[in-house]
């Protein structure tokens, strides 16, 4: 790999405008390994591989604020934080793919009035397994919530019910991506802010008031009493699943009293 490009030939080579590259020097977040007596910035290997990580966590709508610390932290692992950029952009591919297939069923439903029934709040999931999983939930948290949350979500004008599982598997990625950071950290608790009102929405709850601390709590001992809460790519994973328990709690004790 050349070791030694000028900031117009990798703004080329990454497909980004100098006048970017020059933004990422001055918010420290991509500084030259070089900077000739003529000032002229020049990078190498190491500035590559982190202006890739810089533009991975973009494509992941990751805040240019929140790079800098993730990158910067000591404990950062280059090979883990590709490994978990694959994860999420397979995650992010199937999210386009299903709201593609959302918005064709809702421009249908829309013209044609076609989705009448609840069986479409379950999609993908075998008949026998939907069933289960309402019944579960009715179990769990009574049958009026159930329904309320499947007479909103059916009552959803346009594409907000596609936006709302594609919101649902952003947040999730990004909190993957985030595992390895303190629970309690606002980068984390931003991210469970996102789950928290996502989950209101899901379940047809304006008022914040009324998803009540104590049910969300019930929700957090399911991300380690249920894999399949923090299965990812089909394994289970109990360190996310410890993870999401204790930002869940901690967004629980500080924000919901």
């Amino acid at each position: 790999m050349k070791d030694d490009y000028s900031v117009k030939q990798l703004a080329k080579l990454a497909g980004v405008s100098v006048r970017t590259l020059h933004l990422y020097d001055k918010l420290n977040l991509l500084n030259p390994s070089i900077r000739t007596e003529s000032r002229y910035r020049r990078y190498g290997e190491k500035e590559l591989l982190r202006l890739q990580q810089i533009l991975f966590y973009k494509v992941l709508d990751f805040p240019l604020k929140e790079i800098g610390p993730i990158l910067d932290d000591p404990d950062f692992d280059l090979v883990k934080a590709l490994e978990g950029h694959k994860e999420s952009i397979i995650t992010k591919r199937d999210h386009l793919t299903t709201l593609l297939q959302t918005i064709d069923k809702t421009v249908d439903h829309l013209k044609n009035k076609t989705m009448s029934n609840y069986e479409e709040l379950y999609e993908g999931m075998p008949k026998e397994e939907a069933e289960a999983y309402r019944n579960e939930a009715v179990e769990k948290w009574g049958e009026a919530i159930v329904l309320r949350s499947e007479k909103a979500l059916l009552e959803m004008p346009k594409l907000n019910l596609g936006q709302l599982k594609a919101d649902q598997k952003d947040i999730a990625g990004k909190l993957v991506l985030l595992v390895n950071e303190n629970p309690e950290s606002g980068l984390v608790q931003e991210q469970i802010a996102r789950h928290y009102a996502n989950i209101r929405s899901f379940w047809g709850v304006s008022d914040p008031t009324d998803l009540k601390i104590g049910t969300y709590k019930g929700l957090a001992d399911l991300y380690v009493a249920d894999d399949r809460y923090t299965t990812v790519e089909g394994k289970t994973n109990p360190v996310f699943a410890a993870f999401m328990y204790k930002a869940m709690m901690c967004f629980a004790d500080s924000k919901l009293k």
